[in-house]
């Protein structure tokens, strides 16, 4: 019986398509509401999403030879579309209506979906973890699970600040 097992850049992969997913769903959520103010929030998650791509983009590229652990021979690079299918049916499913999914239109609303989203890919990737062997690059999957966490942190201030405001509008 064979055991699955990745390393540290094919989870990376699986890290920036999610994170392109949930750029395309912020942007089609933000086409879905008529309100301003949600759509350039929408859109700033976009960007905030992006730039985490980009981030783990950066952080796979630094990643040595070494802790690419066993490279398996895949001629019909079936790894890779599995990965894929592993990316597209966690966190933010691009087959699914975001207008669906943020049923509730408020800021505050949307910021708890976002927290929660990334909530859900910190559970997904310790899953993942355990299948990456320490000699391919298990450590740097702790590096995504941090920056995951940094970005609760960041959507966090984003709702306090909402709801400061709002408490001295009143």
């Amino acid at each position: 019986m064979m055991s699955i097992s990745f390393n540290a850049i094919e989870i990376f992969e699986i890290a920036e398509r999610i994170e392109r997913n949930s750029v395309n769903f912020y942007r089609k959520a933000a086409e879905a509401f008529s309100d301003e103010s949600l759509c350039q929030l929408l859109l700033s998650l976009a960007e905030f999403e992006k730039e985490h791509e980009k981030s783990y983009a950066n952080m796979r590229k630094q990643i040595s030879a070494k802790e690419w652990g066993l490279i398996t021979f895949d001629p019909e690079n079936e790894m890779a579309l599995y990965l894929q299918k592993i990316a597209d049916s966690h966190i933010f499913d691009p087959k699914k209506d975001p207008a669906e999914q943020l049923d509730k239109g408020t800021i505050e609303d949307i910021l708890n979906f976002a927290i929660e989203s990334e909530k859900n890919s910190i559970i997904f990737y310790l899953g993942l973890k355990n299948y990456v062997p320490a000699t391919a690059g298990k450590n740097k999957v702790d590096e995504i699970i941090n920056e995951e966490m940094n970005h609760i942190a960041e959507l966090n201030l984003r709702l306090s600040a909402l709801k400061y405001i709002e408490r001295i509008s009143i």
